[in-house]
Order: structure tokens, then C-alpha cells, then sequence
């Protein structure tokens, strides 16, 4: 199968071009034939205000971009287009050249840029919809849902507005790809086609080893962000009743609360390299996932997973079809840090529990998010989308 992966890479690295390159090793792994269209938006911080304006028009719809896209599917002759994100620079005019050309298109939907103008359904510390089901979605201005401007949400809400009314969304993509299934009943809320969208989690590309898990210490890995829970896993920590030590891995804006006033057994480690974190999830006796918001698919909980980690996550959105309460780890109530540090002591003071749902984390990475079986997935979508391509979608399924 020829593949073409479109993706409009963020001004800084993140989950999405993890995923990316994790499928693109994963089908050249298996033989296929695929070509990348990667767009940078490193430089576009740097710009003058006429050119951001500019950019903003661009991302609703670009013309360039459909010139571009239809010249690489006419010399390409993919099979199918998987596109990962448009915006900005890419726009999702990109679905219209396929359809022009008619090549299917398939889409992941790593976040809710398409249902929300600030992408993660959170503002003001809270979960936030005040924009799903609505076709105008006019409260995100308002709150200044992206970047806290609300001139740049009213381009991200006008991009939304037009492409619903122009039907882009329900008719120029084949099929989305769904986290988790609770993410596919949030696009279904907001009125996507329930029809077109599959599940698909992310995976880990290489077999990571099981650990030994002796290290005797908790682990944080993540971005230093209010919506990951980091303070209320400082707060947990500072209740505990017992000395368990933890280690946080990360950068991000609340990097200076774990420069000062962190209790004695709190080590804070700063950003590692991908090798060095897996080593310390082969020693850690627990992972903890404190997220406050409807997280994707996060590849820090799979890693652990993969090395025999149990989990404690939230009990929010997609995390508890994740982390499983009684077997792969535990769940506690988001933003409540009484709930949290009673779980990590409850678990914490049963070895064999921990080693019991260490093993089945390990096998539910084995048995839902190893390489092998993530293909599978894949190429059922695919042929799918071409099945579906071809007669209209008058019977199919994928899901």
C-alpha cells in the first residue's frame, strides 16, 4: 500500500509527531511504500504582525497547500492520505484535494481542535465544553480558549464555522481514528458522523523490557503544566503519612514549584532523554498519572505498561479505559489530593498487589498496544477507507 502522512508539526515537540514517526517506522517496518509531508511552525513565533495575519487567513484555507497536496497525489498515486494535524499552516483545504483527485483520507484525532477552538476541552483549571454540539463556537472567544487571546480564537472559531457549513469535516475525511471510546462519544456530541470514527490507541514501536521495579520510588513523567495535575501532586505528596519518595521528569511553565519548598523525599530530575526514562519506569514502583483534563492517548502510561509499572490515574475521560481500577493500577478522583495520596498509600503498602498489577499492565501492553497488534488496527482502517472510497459507504462499519 502507498501511503502518504500529512502532519503540521507544533513549535514544540510533542505526542503527535511521537505517533507520527512511531507509524511511519511501523508501516516501513511492514513494507509499504510512504512518502511525508511534514510542515515546520518553528519559525512562525518569529514573524511581524502582517505575515501572522497572514498565516491566520492561510489556516482556514490555504491555497498553496491544496496546490502542493494535489501535485504530491498526482505523483505519488498513494493508495491514502492520513493526515495528523492542518493547522496552521497546512489548513484543511488538504482534505479537499483529496477528495478532488479522489484519494481517501483518514485522520487521527489526537486532541479536539475539530470540537473546540483551544484543542483541549479545559479553561480556567476545569474541563470545559462549553463548545461542544454548538456549530458557531462562539463561548471559546469569550473565554479566550486559544492562547488566552480572543482575537486568535475568533480565527480558530471562524476556521470551525466555516468548515462545518462547508461540510469539510462530515464529508472530506473517510474515517477518523478515534484515542479512546470516550473520545469517539465526545466528536459524536459535537457532530461528527458516528459511523466514521474507529478507535485506535497509540503503541510503543520497539519491545521495551520488563523491569526488576526495585528502585523503591514513585515517578511523574510528564509536561509541567496545570492540566497534567502536578499541584495536586505536590499537595498529595505533602500529605502523606509515610515516606515515599518520589521523582518527577519534565519541563513546563510550573517548573519553578519544584525549585522551592519540595518535601525531603521529592526529587526533581528536569527533562531526560526518552532511554533514561524508560530506565527509571524499569525501577519505579509506581507510575502516577495526576491528569486533569481529557487526555489522548498519552504514551507515558503505555511505556510504563511495557516495562511492568502499574499506574495511578485519574478517574476522567479516556484514562480509566487505560489505567484499569484492578488490574493495570488504580484510579483517584482528578484535582483531589486527599484521594490521591490516600491511593498511593494504599497501594504503596501492598508489594504484592503492586507486583500483581505490574504484571498485568505488562500484559495488557502485550495484548492491546505492542506493535503487532497496532498494525492490525491500522490496516483494517485503511482498507476500510478504501472499501469505503470506492461504494459510498452504504454498508460498512468500523466500529
Amino acid at each position: 500500500m502507498k501511503i502518504i502522512q500529512v502532519h503540521n508539526a507544533y513549535q514544540h515537540v510533542g505526542g503527535e509527531e511521537v505517533v507520527v514517526a512511531a507509524e511511519y517506522e511501523m508501516l516501513n517496518q511492514y513494507g509499504h511504500e510512504i512518502q511525508q509531508w511534514i510542515v515546520e511552525n518553528s519559525g512562525i513565533g518569529h514573524v511581524n504582525t502582517l505575515t501572522k495575519a497572514k498565516i491566520a487567513f492561510q489556516s482556514i484555507w490555504s491555497s498553496d497547500s491544496y496546490q502542493q497536496i494535489r501535485k504530491k497525489l498526482q505523483d505519488f498515486l498513494p493508495d491514502i492520505v492520513h493526515v495528523h494535524n492542518t493547522i496552521p499552516l497546512i489548513s484543511p483545504s488538504v482534505y479537499a484535494a483529496c477528495q478532488d483527485v479522489g484519494v481517501p483520507v483518514v485522520h487521527t484525532l489526537h486532541n479536539y481542535k475539530l470540537i473546540c477552538p483551544g484543542a483541549y476541552l479545559y479553561k480556567n483549571g476545569q474541563v470545559c465544553e462549553d463548545c461542544v454540539g454548538k456549530q458557531i463556537p462562539y463561548p471559546g472567544i469569550t473565554h479566550g480558549c486559544y492562547r488566552d487571546s480572543p482575537s486568535q480564537t475568533a480565527v480558530a472559531v471562524a476556521g470551525l464555522t466555516t468548515h462545518r457549513l462547508r461540510g469539510t469535516y462530515k464529508n472530506d475525511v473517510d474515517i477518523y481514528i478515534a484515542l479512546t471510546r470516550f473520545a469517539r462519544q465526545k466528536f459524536i456530541e459535537a457532530g461528527l458522523p458516528a459511523e466514521k470514527i474507529a478507535v485506535k490507541p497509540n503503541f510503543v514501536t520497539s519491545d521495551i523490557d520488563i523491569g526488576n521495579h526495585s528502585g523503591g520510588y514513585a515517578l511523574f513523567v510528564g509536561k509541567l503544566v496545570q492540566y497534567k495535575g502536578i499541584e495536586t501532586l505536590l499537595k498529595a505528596w505533602h500529605l502523606l503519612n509515610e515516606t515515599i519518595p518520589l521523582k518527577i521528569v519534565g519541563q513546563g511553565p510550573l517548573e519553578i514549584l519544584l525549585k522551592s519548598n519540595l518535601p525531603n523525599n521529592v526529587e526533581y530530575l528536569g527533562r531526560l532523554a526518552r532511554e533514561k526514562v524508560v530506565t527509571l519506569m524499569q525501577n519505579a514502583s509506581l507510575l502516577i498519572f495526576p491528569s486533569e483534563w481529557y487526555e489522548g492517548f498519552p504514551m507515558t502510561v503505555t511505556e510504563a505498561f511495557a516495562t511492568g509499572l502499574p499506574v495511578i490515574g485519574s478517574n476522567i475521560g479516556g484514562i480509566t479505559e487505560i489505567v484499569k481500577e484492578g488490574y493495570s493500577g488504580w484510579n483517584f478522583t482528578p484535582q483531589d489530593a486527599q484521594d490521591l495520596a490516600h491511593t498511593v498509600q494504599k497501594a504503596w503498602s501492598d508489594t504484592t498487589e503492586l507486583q500483581r498489577r505490574g504484571l498485568l499492565a505488562r500484559k495488557q501492553y502485550e495484548d492491546h498496544y505492542s506493535l503487532e497488534k497496532n498494525y492490525q488496527m491500522m490496516m483494517n482502517i485503511y482498507e476500510t477507507a478504501v472499501s469505503w472510497h470506492k461504494v459510498g459507504r452504504t454498508s460498512l462499519t468500523v466500529f
